[in-house]
């Protein structure tokens, strides 16, 4: 993660040259942004100081799970949403990103997405599980996803962390924990 006064880094992983691109145009100003344009070329970019991953979920050499999965398993601490245009479904319940957004987004919806992300970040790790798994909730109810057992299970999981988290959100408006925050890069 980066260090205070040095500016974040942002990893943009997509498949599509032009959108992977298209984000850094919208990012640069406040962020270092480093873009791949596949799953391999992702992984050796990925170092300890990426503090925030857009990763899409379908790509030809590696799948965005595949990465997620590399990215985690590798320890790092960066925050990453999904950001792809693959309708959520039950099977992103185990996935362990932070967010997940559909595509397309606008630059205010993509700068809103690195800003509450980092913004996340600040919190301890039970406090971001449940933002993690509360962010799943909002995908799977809005691609109608919730009348299965996975999300049935996820409420479950949702009940037992938030029950987990400490004093933290007790001392979080609703507005800090879900910070729609106005940029003046827009």
């Amino acid at each position: 993660m980066s260090d205070a006064g040095v500016q974040p880094t942002v990893l943009a992983v997509d498949d599509e040259p032009d959108l992977a691109e298209l984000y850094r145009v919208y990012l640069d100003t406040a962020y270092d942004v480093r873009i791949a344009t596949g799953g391999e070329e992702a992984l050796s970019l990925m170092d300890e100081s990426v503090d925030v991953v857009l990763l899409d979920r379908r790509m030809p050499d590696m799948s965005g799970r595949e990465v997620l999965d590399a990215i985690r398993g590798e320890g790092y601490d960066a925050r990453i949403a999904m950001l792809t245009a693959v309708e959520p479904d039950v099977d992103i319940v185990e996935m362990s990103f932070d967010d997940y957004k559909t595509k397309p987004v606008t630059k205010k919806e993509l700068i809103t997405l690195v800003e509450v992300l980092l913004h996340r970040a600040k919190f301890n790790e039970q406090s971001q599980k449940f933002f993690a798994l509360a962010s799943k909730k909002a995908a799977l109810e809005a691609a109608g996803a919730a009348n299965t057992e996975e999300y049935e299970e996820l409420l479950d999981r949702v009940e037992t962390v938030r029950d987990r988290v400490d004093d933290t959100l007790d001392h979080l408006s609703a507005r800090d924990a879900f910070i729609e925050v106005s940029s003046t890069l827009s």
